[in-house]
């Protein structure tokens, strides 16, 4: 028997040539149990979809299983929230913020000179009774600030004088 036909198909086939009419020819053909021996290794490329099983559709009570399982009711589990809960990021932010004020006027008074915590560039500030913290500190930067002044006073009378 001659079946130039179907070795023409598939040299279409190969080069995609083919039309869907044409590939279900070819199916049909190598569906059928006399398949020449020179085109049966091809037989199983064409009846593979027919071979393979079909797919294994859910059924109704599969859809209703899964609902009944999904559709149980959970306990709710309800929490006290006290007070003291509720501000203890509040309290942490707080402890935060009081380490790193400490921690920077340690730091302050250690580059400030650290045990002689009132002088400044040589001056001393001598602190009176009942004399506020701000007014001694004014008043060792006004004499600081008077003594710049003068010194550059003197320096440019005497570069003037020369």
């Amino acid at each position: 028997m001659d079946y130039k036909y179907i070795t023409q198909l598939l040299d279409r086939y190969w080069n995609c040539e083919t039309s869907l009419e044409e590939e279900a020819i070819l199916r049909t053909f190598f569906s059928q149990k006399d398949v020449p021996t020179e085109l049966l290794p091809y037989k199983d490329l064409f009846t593979y979809e027919a071979n393979e099983k079909k797919a294994e559709v859910l059924g109704d009570d599969f859809d209703q299983k899964i609902l009944s399982m999904i559709e149980e009711p959970q306990p709710v589990k309800a929490r006290v929230v006290t007070m003291r809960q509720r501000l203890m990021p509040l309290f942490k932010a707080a402890a935060v913020v009081a380490i790193f004020l400490t921690l920077g006027n340690a730091a302050q008074v250690s580059f400030t000179g650290g045990d002689d915590a009132n002088t400044t560039q040589g001056y001393s500030v001598q602190h009176q009774k009942g004399e506020s913290v701000a007014m001694s500190d004014s008043s060792s930067i006004d004499s600081l600030q008077h003594s710049s002044i003068e010194t550059s006073e003197v320096n440019s009378n005497t570069t003037i004088l020369k």
